[in-house]
Formats: C-alpha cells, sequence, structure tokens
C-alpha cells in the first residue's frame, strides 16, 4: 500500500471505535497507525467510567495530532418519548455524552432520531414536539464548542423525518448524516432518494457495506452498496462532508484502506 497515499486517507477519515473497545484494546492501534477515530458513547461508560480515563485518551490523540468524531448514545434511549420519566432518563444520558464535547473536542458529534414509523407514526406530533425540544437543548451545548450535531438516519424510510426536524431546530449546528447500510439493510431506499433531499442539511457519512439482508458492516466492496456512484455524486455537486468508516473488524478495517487506495475515492472529497 502506498504510504502517502494510505496517509492521506487516514487524514481525510475516522473510523468506528467503541469506546471500551478503544481504551481496553486498540488505542495503541489507532495511535500507531495515526489512525482518527469516531468515539462511540454506548453502554454504560458515560455512567461507570472515571472521567480521567476520557482525559488520558484525548490527550494521547490530541498529543499524535489526531482528531476525533464522537458518536452519542442510542440503545433503549427515546428523544421523543411520550413516558416523562424515560424522557428524562434519555435526557440525562444524552446531556452525559455533550458534556465530553470539551474533553475530545470532535469534529462532529453523531445522533439517532429514534424514530420508528410503526410506534411513532401514530403519535408524531407529540413526538416531533418532545424530540425537538430534546435535540434543540443538546445543539444548544454543542454549538458553544462550535461542534455540529449530526442526525444519522437509521430505521426511518425516507428522509421526511429528518427534513421535519432539521428544519424545526433551523440552526447551521444540526446536520444530517447519511449512513449508507443502514439505507441498504433497513430502508429499502436509494441514497439517489435521500441525498437530493437532504442537501441542505448533509455533514457527515457512515460508510460500510451489507447484502441487504441485514446491518452486517463489511468494507465497502463486500456487499450491495453503490459507492462508485454516491462518491462521484459527491464530487459533481462539490460536496465535501465528514467521513467515517464503519468496519467492525480488524480485518475488515485493513480492507477498507485497500478498497479507498484502490478505487481512488477520497482523491477529490
Amino acid at each position: 500500500m502506498n504510504t502517502s497515499t494510505l496517509a492521506r486517507i487516514k487524514k481525510r477519515c475516522f473510523i468506528n471505535a467503541p469506546w471500551y473497545d478503544l481504551k481496553e484494546k486498540y488505542l495503541d492501534l489507532f495511535l500507531e497507525h495515526n489512525i482518527q477515530p469516531e468515539i462511540g458513547l454506548e453502554g454504560l461508560c458515560l455512567y461507570n467510567e472515571d472521567h480521567s480515563a476520557f482525559e488520558q485518551v484525548a490527550a494521547s490523540l490530541q498529543k499524535q495530532g489526531l482528531a476525533c468524531t464522537l458518536h452519542a448514545p442510542f440503545f433503549d434511549l427515546t428523544p421523543g418519548g411520550l413516558d416523562p420519566y424515560i424522557l428524562e432518563k434519555t435526557r440525562e444520558k444524552l446531556d452525559a455524552a455533550f458534556a465530553l464535547i470539551p474533553v475530545f473536542r470532535p469534529r462532529s458529534i453523531v445522533c439517532h432520531l429514534q424514530f420508528e414509523e410503526n410506534k411513532h407514526g401514530y403519535v408524531y406530533k407529540e413526538w416531533l414536539e418532545n424530540a425537538s425540544a430534546t435535540w434543540a437543548q443538546l445543539v444548544n451545548i454543542a454549538g458553544r464548542y462550535n461542534v455540529p450535531v449530526m442526525f444519522e438516519n437509521t430505521y426511518e424510510k425516507d428522509p421526511s423525518i429528518h427534513t421535519a426536524m432539521l428544519t424545526k431546530l433551523n440552526t447551521p449546528l444540526a446536520g444530517f448524516c447519511l449512513d449508507v447500510g443502514h439505507l441498504l439493510a433497513f430502508a429499502g431506499s436509494s441514497w439517489q432518494q435521500w441525498l437530493p433531499a437532504m442537501l441542505p442539511w448533509l455533514g457527515q457519512l457512515h460508510l460500510h457495506d451489507n447484502t441487504g439482508r441485514r446491518d452486517e458492516h463489511l468494507a465497502p466492496g463486500r456487499g450491495n452498496f453503490d459507492f462508485t456512484g454516491l462518491f462521484s455524486f459527491l464530487k459533481n455537486s462539490d460536496l465535501h462532508p465528514i467521513i467515517t468508516f464503519e468496519p467492525h473488524s480488524e480485518a475488515d478495517l485493513w480492507q477498507t484502506f485497500a478498497y479507498l487506495e484502490a478505487t481512488h475515492l477520497l482523491s477529490d472529497i
């Protein structure tokens, strides 16, 4: 692999790294190979981890000159929930994640709207009011540090929920993260159906591959997603979003880098 090409790829993109995996297993690898992490704050780390542990990892990355992004927790959370007690606990956990922004100084923080049509479609107005109140407060926190909040598609079937939320928030500090694997596995729709509607807000990409059966998080090229078409669109539209790759194994990490070097997809993005 060409050293200078690989260095440019690493400088341009981020790689997903769940907090405990990064801290306990992969930090030395990221530092040795100058890989910039998107740090996932899922699970119990926001409750159980000593704050100094976050500070130590952040200092190690910053000393190496590595930037990062953050991924806020989403499992079991209901930022638009109708139950006030569950909504309160959701907001407390998200507040704890956003409190780490001054520690890590991330390029962005990625969040999930957690909208599911089969549940929330029946109470859409109430869901939107509660969710927008949750996110408006958090966007305000991130805005103190000029960090954009990127809302990622998960189970949403079309862009309408994201356009409604981003229109309601009405701030340049709230943007859209297109997760291409989720489109293929969950949405049953193509990036061509999403990007034209989301262009005013597009700020980040989550890139991984699958065969359409489940959210496999494979290296690009191992599944069915049209990466060539997507990157041609980005180039022709002069778009330069933050890019995070989400391989879920070390083998797929190195295959991701090999794919990017072979295809030159990042050369003009």
